[in-house]
């Protein structure tokens, strides 16, 4: 009994080790590189917000993406098509190189970094994890079942669909997981497939619905990272500015128009449908560069500072980061360069 639990406690830390060579890697390999840029902000102190997190926050809606590509590859196929080694290389490879750009922009905060890393380790286990069981048991699953969908496997796919969706303004962990695993057990019928879906998903599902309880109690004392953030723009008075939903007009400066915005997805929409109407951006939370993604057909484009496939779509991403003053005419470029706006990551 000793010998077993000794090879227990050798093989999980062994696990834990791997899981953390890519964090080692990042820290020796991948480190910032260049001079800190001297940037003096427009907006008061209490609204800028730290200009490497542009950066930072591409690993987070990796994760996002990388479950949509799952959504679209299951909605037509099954989960042993994804390439969950590829979505896992692509998180840290990505990092890395965000992490070699960061140094003009201030390098990574440090307590957020660590937060990455915490949540590329849960996602490189939870895909490993996935893996191991759809690419063995998952397949065999689907030999027996044929070539048609059973019911669960279209359920499954729409329910990560809407997850992916939900992911693009909101933490994960305030999924209803248990109300998705009573979904499965509602409709799921007496043929194999649905069964074998049934006892899988379900399982997966009541295992993130106590991790979220476990993560949700955790930062229920934490401050909450600010919802909104401030911006100059220019190009568009007061009055359309006014129009724009959940923006508040703050004051006219000698720069241009101070406002006052919601972040991530709703900021995307917002920064694209100013663009489009004549805007430009002088600065954002107080910063004077920012990165965006966008897909296209082309595998490789310039300047870029990385680029990937995106799974299920046939098209790659790209990850730029450009000055701000330059992003509301790159934005109204995209679509004469073949390119779509994917994501603007704000701070």
């Amino acid at each position: 009994m000793k010998t077993f639990f000794k090879r227990v406690t050798l093989l999980i830390l062994t696990l834990v080790a791997a899981l953390m060579l890519p964090v080692g890697y990042i820290q020796l390999a991948c480190r910032p590189s260049g001079e800190t840029e001297d940037y003096v902000a427009i907006l008061p102190s209490e609204h800028k917000r730290a200009e490497g997190r542009t950066l930072l926050t591409y690993p987070e809606w990796h994760i996002v993406h990388a479950y949509d590509d799952y959504a679209r590859i299951i909605r037509d196929g099954d989960p042993h098509d994804y390439r969950y080694l590829s979505s896992i290389a692509g998180f840290w490879t990505s990092l890395c190189s965000l992490s070699k750009a960061s140094g003009p922009h201030g390098a990574f905060p440090s307590a957020l970094k660590q937060t990455i890393y915490t949540i590329g380790v849960s996602f490189t286990a939870e895909l490993l994890a996935k893996a191991a069981y759809e690419e063995s048991l998952g397949r065999v699953a689907t030999w027996i079942r044929g070539d048609a969908h059973a019911p669960l496997d279209d359920l499954s796919a729409e329910q990560a669909t809407s997850y992916s969706h939900f992911l693009r303004q909101t933490p994960w962990y305030r999924w209803d997981f248990t109300g998705d695993a009573d979904a499965l057990s509602d409709a799921a019928t007496d043929a194999f497939r649905d069964r074998e879906r049934l006892f899988a998903l379900g399982l997966e599902y009541k295992v993130k619905a106590s991790y979220a309880n476990v993560i949700a109690a955790a930062v229920a004392n934490m401050e909450p990272d600010a919802l909104r953030l401030r911006m100059i723009v220019t190009g568009l008075n007061a009055e359309d500015l006014g129009r724009y939903r959940d923006v508040e007009v703050i004051a006219q400066r000698d720069e241009g128009i101070e406002i006052d915005t919601p972040r991530y997805r709703a900021l995307t929409e917002l920064l694209l449908e100013m663009a489009q109407a004549g805007g430009n951006f002088v600065e954002i939370a107080g910063n004077d560069d920012i990165l965006f993604t966008a897909v296209s057909d082309q595998l490789d484009l310039d300047g870029a500072l990385y680029s990937l496939a995106r799974q299920g779509y046939g098209d790659t991403r790209h990850l730029v980061l450009l000055p701000v003053t330059d992003l509301a005419e790159t934005l109204r470029q995209l679509t004469g360069q073949n390119l779509a706006l994917e994501h603007i990551h704000d701070y």
